[in-house]
């Protein structure tokens, strides 16, 4: 049986402690370098905490902070949009935004002033205005903010009937909410600011009377659309009935100018001819009876024939037929 060397090789080494040191330091320098700086995004407030007391808030950008857990530091952000939803979820947000199946009725269920039931899905967006009352002043904050939506959103509607809270009041109710919820906040300093709050779905329960009011709301925007079109109408026969009234209005003013200029022009010839009737009647007479007949003759027709009113016998003197005039004595 042969003999195995189980001798240690040449190239192993011992550890030493000064390597272990070496290792040590550079340990404690990675763990110094990556727990004193902290990020602080665009979109962000960081509030550092020093063993667990508020310390300083410090904006976006590169920060230092002291080491090994004795600051820490929470990054809150104080310039993006929240939201909450209440008696529906998102699924998947996008373009096309997908809801979930899932339904949470004690969320959106509630009761009007007329002591009916209506399904109340909404959203509120709001945004955090002082972060460290948002973390520290409240300790579940997210519960709260849900907590005292919930409660104003169920008394404006419980201040309304059921009609108006289907209908004309949905503006109101988003308005007077958001006021509410804000004066809510401010009271228990939570430290955020509510935005807009939006009335996503309101219906009746399902049933009959949903359907009843699905019809109520199909009336109303069928009168909607018949108001807009008789508006549309209107904008379109008004403007061209103005146009045609300012149109004739015109046509009378010219035609009441030119007959004034008319008569004015009349007037002043009249004038003329009395001055130079009165200065030799005889003659303006006599021009004025040449005158006279030189228009008629110029508006009569053709073929005109005079003939002396002491004319006794006019018939022998015309050929009916053919227009020729016969002799004066007949003739075979």
């Amino acid at each position: 049986m042969s003999e195995r060397d189980v001798t240690p090789g040449k190239f192993a080494r011992r550890v030493t402690p000064k390597a272990v040191v070496v290792v040590v330091i550079v340990i404690v320098a990675l763990i110094f370098a990556f727990s004193s700086f902290f990020m602080v995004d665009q979109q962000e407030e960081s509030v550092v905490l020093r063993f667990g007391r508020f310390l300083r808030i410090s904006p976006p950008g590169l920060h230092f902070k002291m080491p090994f857990g004795i600051d820490q530091n929470i990054n809150v952000p104080t310039a993006r949009s929240l939201k909450h939803e209440f008696g529906f979820r998102t699924a998947q947000a996008g373009i096309q935004t997908i809801y979930s199946s899932q339904q949470f009725p004690e969320e959106s269920i509630m009761l009007t002033g007329d002591l009916l039931i209506v399904d109340v899905q909404w959203i509120i967006q709001y945004q955090i205005i002082d972060a460290k009352a948002f973390l520290f002043n409240v300790e579940d904050t997210e519960k709260t903010i849900r907590d005292m939506s919930q409660s104003a959103i169920n008394q404006l509607v419980g201040d309304r009937n059921i009609d108006s809270v289907l209908t004309e009041d949905r503006a109101v109710i988003e308005d007077q909410g958001r006021e509410l919820m804000n004066q809510y906040f401010d009271k228990y300093t939570l430290g955020i600011r509510v935005t807009q709050v939006k009335l996503q779905d309101v219906v009746p329960p399902a049933g009959p009377v949903q359907a009843a009011y699905e019809d109520v709301n199909k009336a109303i925007q069928d009168r909607d659309r018949s108001i807009n079109e008789g508006i549309e109408a209107y904008n379109q026969a008004i403007p061209q009935a103005q146009g045609t009234a300012r149109r004739v209005v015109q046509e009378a003013e010219g035609y009441a100018q030119k007959r004034v200029n008319q008569a004015e022009g009349d007037v002043a010839r009249f004038n003329s001819v009395l001055a130079e009737y009165r200065a030799s009647p005889q003659v303006t007479r006599a021009r004025l009876y040449y005158e006279m007949w030189e228009e008629v003759f110029s508006v009569a027709a053709e073929n005109t024939d005079l003939i002396d009113k002491g004319l006794e016998n006019f018939l022998p003197l015309k050929n009916l037929g053919t227009g020729t005039a016969l002799p004066l004595g007949g003739g075979q």
